[in-house]
């Protein structure tokens, strides 16, 4: 049966997690508000509003508007006097009622009124509840009690909840935020570590947002300069070996030339056909010293640029390859060797430079001359293909061949001249054969 469960993917970068973040904390605000205002009315119904508070509350209103009264001589009519009561506020309210308002007593208790035509003693017996004799200066009056002050402590219990909301909301935030500056001063501290030149110290990598990527880019960054320093090494390593080499291959036919010098230069050599046989072989070592120097001053030339001076023309590319597969042709018929010659099929144009390609194919002309096995032919296939017009030559590796090992200058020489005409080159060898491959873009 097959999986048609997905998961799905929500954005990541740092504005959405921000979003998220706001409403997570929005939604946490929420619910921190909702329990702290239902725990403040819960117990405000059940503490505050009880009926032994109320009772106690009221019993405490009327001890203060009683010692009032009887310190000022109010008389019950006079309105003026009982509205300038200190503990008259918001929240506290005190009805006075006549006696002809009010129901008999029964059983010595002052009940609220009920079954009345009094309107008025109806609305205010079914608001305040108990009604309270108290005397005053001119008679003795009932009084009603109004206490609101539970509005009061509902209205402080919404605000605690707000403002324990608002720092449940903040907190979140700050967390988050934190969260957020640790990941960047962790970043700027590591980059710094490797600014300071420790290239192996490690950039952590976590997450998918704008931070991540650029601990991806610090990091690439990173091993791309490990890459470049490595590659420097080892280019002075080349150097190095390069240098020991030439020194080498110059020093061994240079010292045969003063050998064959000296000889030559002898008063006991008088046979003529042995002082030609000396100065052919220093003829010899004196091209091999001329081929020395000239694979070093390509080395120089080509190696010792950053880039190189090409002057591209667009050429026809059969017209072109014709001419200089065929100087190859002949230069290598004409040092014995049999060719084999395959030209590509339809028609072309590059955008090269035919002097420095001149150079690749005389490199890959040389080293044939080298160690191309001379009993074998040597083939040149040329190919059009995908947009890349590629030409391989290739030959069998000569058996028991007294020569110095390669230096690989010419290899050297033909990549960087390849690499920057935008094509490449590629040599692939093994025991028996040896073949070199280079491409090259069509217009």
């Amino acid at each position: 049966m097959t999986e048609r469960k997905r998961l799905i993917h929500l954005p990541r970068s740092l504005d959405a997690k921000l979003l998220y973040m706001i409403l997570l904390a929005l939604l946490c605000a929420g619910a921190v508000y909702e329990v702290v205002y239902g725990l403040g009315s819960l117990a405000l119904d059940r503490i505050y509003m009880s009926p032994e508070s109320v009772a106690s509350r009221q019993a405490e209103i009327y001890s203060d508007f009683s010692k009032y009264v009887s310190a000022n001589h109010i008389n019950g009519s006079d309105e003026s006097a009982v509205a300038r009561w200190p503990g008259n506020d918001a929240y506290t309210t005190v009805l006075i009622f006549r006696d002809e308002e009010l129901e008999q007593q029964n059983n010595g208790q002052f009940l609220p009124a009920g079954n009345t035509s009094n309107p008025n003693r109806l609305q205010y017996a079914s608001e305040y509840g108990r009604l309270y004799p108290l005397r005053f200066a001119d008679g003795v009056y009932h009084i009603a009690i109004g206490d609101s002050s539970q509005v009061r402590e509902d209205n402080l219990n919404r605000f605690i909840a707000v403002v324990l909301g608002a720092v449940a909301f903040f907190a979140i935030m700050l967390w988050y935020f934190r969260r957020l500056t640790r990941r960047v001063i962790r970043l700027s501290r590591e980059a710094d570590v490797i600014g300071d030149g420790d290239l192996e110290a490690p950039i952590t990598l976590q997450g998918e947002d704008e931070l991540s990527q650029l601990a991806v880019e610090v990091d690439a960054m990173r091993h791309s300069v490990i890459q470049r320093m490595g590659n420097e090494r080892r280019a002075w390593e080349a150097n190095s070996e390069l240098i020991t080499a030439i020194s080498h291959d110059i020093r061994t036919p240079m010292t045969s030339l003063i050998g064959y010098l000296g000889l030559l230069n002898e008063d006991c050599f008088r046979d003529p056909e042995r002082s030609a046989q000396f100065a052919a072989s220093a003829y010899d070592k004196a091209m091999e010293l001329k081929d020395l120097t000239d694979e070093l001053f390509k080395y120089f030339l080509v190696f010792g640029r950053s880039e190189l001076e090409l002057n591209q023309e667009t050429l026809d590319g059969r017209l072109l390859l014709e001419q200089l597969l065929g100087e190859a042709q002949f230069d290598l018929a004409d040092a014995g060797f049999e060719i084999q010659r395959t030209d590509f099929e339809g028609e072309c144009r590059l955008s090269t430079d035919p002097l420095y390609l001149k150079r690749v194919l005389d490199n890959l002309v040389s080293n044939a001359k080298k160690y191309a096995d001379r009993a074998q032919p040597i083939q040149i296939r040329s190919e059009l293909r995908d947009g890349q017009l590629s030409v391989c030559m290739s030959n069998a590796i000569a058996k028991d061949l007294d020569r110095v090992e390669s230096t690989k200058i010419g290899l050297r020489t033909c990549e960087k001249i390849l690499q920057a005409m935008g094509g490449s080159f590629a040599p692939t060898w093994d025991q028996d054969r040896y073949a070199a491959t280079f491409t090259l873009p069509t217009v």
